[in-house]
């Protein structure tokens, strides 16, 4: 009897596994993450030169920005993918929006990333947007790579900047790349895993990959082609973290307790491959993940993948909705057929493709840590789980807290059925988080966003494709929590004041108030009621009807 040999197919699995590595950035709006993004592309040899980021509107748009309102404003406000490919190994960069009004798209991107970089200005040092996303990487204990730019400018002291983020965000440090002065005197950097210098030459913009002199510690010539004072702090500074800095561990950088941290300009390319090059040997690459049958290794011979994104419109002239799914186990194949967990019925995945910005192309098979995009006639929602094998389903993808609020009203009912698509499609990706007024007399949908440009966008999409104008009433409430419990639990606290009461999509209820001190007030006059900031993604059910 022929038997079949699954030893070879796992070896082939692990390998993919073992060459995979897959991760997001999140930084401050204007911290270089655009730029980054494209220059990592430059030296995986994804795109052969990097468009000149500020001078965005004289020169062709930057690759992973896409969407029409983002190139009139010159801001990342979506997510994208970009897969390419760098010494054997195969690289998933999850793009994140670097505007803080879309940070629940970079939320949910986290979720479906191996490891973060967290990029920061270094003549600013952390700011206000780097802070909250670096707590959602501390919930899902992500390793953090740390990369400060701009060091081709006026910058903060270096060991400063390590100061702060010990302290600020109780993260242990590691030096990989120490840099060499600093604005008109940054000369370069120097690479401690191999003792060596790398001195940049300058090119136009850093569109082309950068040139550099790489000269050993030690090499009498290093004397000569630095300037003396540099030269000297240098060895100040090296003797200090050589002597008294941590060694570097990988556990902890694994469990995301210890940042390695690089120095760069991502504009003039200096330091940007070497931070590449340690970061493929650092990075955790794709690993178990938790469902309802436990831990699901990435080995595991059934597929598995979980929905983290949906994006109507990529290609405007098909009308297109596709789904990001992030393949957690086993092998996916074009035309395989799968069970979807919430709808709990099979489905065949017969035009996957391979995500690029907005460019794509068809793609025969994936692995473990890859994102493939799957054409979306509304059988997914975000959060969803497909698989082969043994039931299951992966952990949904919460709603966080949002901030303004505003009724959404469409003043012309001859537009109502394309309104009421338009919104439905809207919330489905996560573009906006819809509520509803508990008064069953008021119908209009409640916009619930992060920042005001998420509803400049609801709004822009919403005339643009659907042909649908539409006015906001803002509500006078910025802070949000979910009741622990339901309407029972709420029910049983009677009469709440300078409070509103709203329900989610799921039909959850929601306290809305003016501001923290009314939160807080509320919670120490009613210790009973439990409230909270966050709430799962309803596993199973369909989100209420408009």
């Amino acid at each position: 009897m022929a038997t079949s040999s699954p030893a070879v197919s796992s070896q082939t699995l692990a390998e993919a596994v073992e060459e995979r590595r897959n991760f997001a950035i999140i930084s401050h709006p204007d911290a270089g993450k655009t730029t980054l993004t494209e220059k990592l592309l430059l030296y995986g040899g994804a795109i052969h030169e990097a468009g000149a980021v500020k001078a965005r509107r004289a020169q062709r748009h930057a690759t992973s920005d896409w969407m029409e309102l983002e190139q009139q404003r010159g801001i990342s406000i979506t997510s994208t993918v970009l897969q390419f490919d760098y010494n054997d190994y195969t690289i998933n960069l999850l793009d994140t929006p670097g505007h803080q009004d879309f940070s629940e798209d970079t939320y949910r991107t986290l979720a479906a990333a191996d490891n973060a970089v967290m990029l920061e200005d270094a003549a600013k040092g952390l700011e206000p947007q780097t802070r909250k996303l670096f707590e959602v990487c501390r919930m899902r204990s992500l390793p953090i790579f740390t990369f400060f730019n701009k060091m081709d400018r006026p910058a903060r002291d270096p060991l400063e900047l390590l100061d702060e983020i010990e302290q600020e965000l109780g993260l242990q440090t590691y030096v990989v790349n120490w840099p060499v002065g600093a604005g008109d005197r940054f000369q370069g950097v120097f690479d401690r895993r191999r003792r060596q210098f790398h001195l940049f030459q300058r090119t136009a913009h850093g569109s082309k990959a950068a040139a550099d002199t790489v000269i050993d510690l030690g090499d009498p010539r290093i004397e000569e082609l630095l300037d003396q004072d540099l030269y000297y702090q240098f060895k100040e500074e090296l003797e200090l973290l050589d002597e008294v800095a941590p060694e570097l561990d990988l556990e902890r950088v694994h469990a995301g307790k210890m940042t390695p941290v690089f120095f760069g300009s991502a504009m003039t390319n200096f330091g940007v491959e070497l931070f590449l090059e340690a970061f493929l040997d650092y990075a955790l690459k794709p690993g178990p993940r938790r469902s309802t049958l436990g831990d699901v290794p990435p080995t595991h011979e059934d597929f598995s993948g979980f929905v983290f994104k949906l994006q109507a419109n990529m290609d405007a002239r098909h009308r297109d909705r596709i789904a990001f799914v992030r393949v957690c186990s086993g092998k996916f194949e074009k035309d395989m057929v799968v069970n979807h967990a919430r709808l709990g019925k099979s489905v065949r995945l017969s035009h996957p493709q391979k995500l690029f910005a907005q460019g794509r192309k068809s793609l025969d098979e994936a692995y473990p840590g890859d994102v493939i995009g799957l054409n979306n006639p509304g059988a997914f929602a975000i959060g969803d789980t497909i698989y082969q094998g043994k039931k299951l389903e992966y952990e949904g993808i919460p709603c966080f807290s949002p901030e303004l609020f505003a009724y959404l009203k469409n003043p012309n009912p001859s537009k109502f059925k394309q309104f009421h698509k338009g919104v439905k499609e809207l919330r489905e990706e996560g573009a906006v988080q819809i509520m509803f007024s508990a008064d069953e007399s008021k119908r209009d949908p409640i916009l619930a966003a992060v920042g005001q440009l998420q509803f400049e966008v609801v709004q822009f999409r919403l005339q643009t494709e659907y042909n649908v104008e539409t006015r906001l009433d803002p509500l006078p409430y910025s802070v949000a929590r979910w009741v622990d419990g339901g309407w029972e639990a709420l029910e049983a606290v009677g009469r709440l004041f300078n409070t509103a009461t709203v329900k989610d999509s799921w039909g959850r209820p929601v306290l809305l108030f003016r501001n923290e001190w009314n939160c807080q007030q509320v919670e120490m006059d009613h210790p009973e009621l439990k409230l909270s900031k966050t709430a799962p993604v309803v596993a199973g059910q369909e989100p209420e009807d408009l």
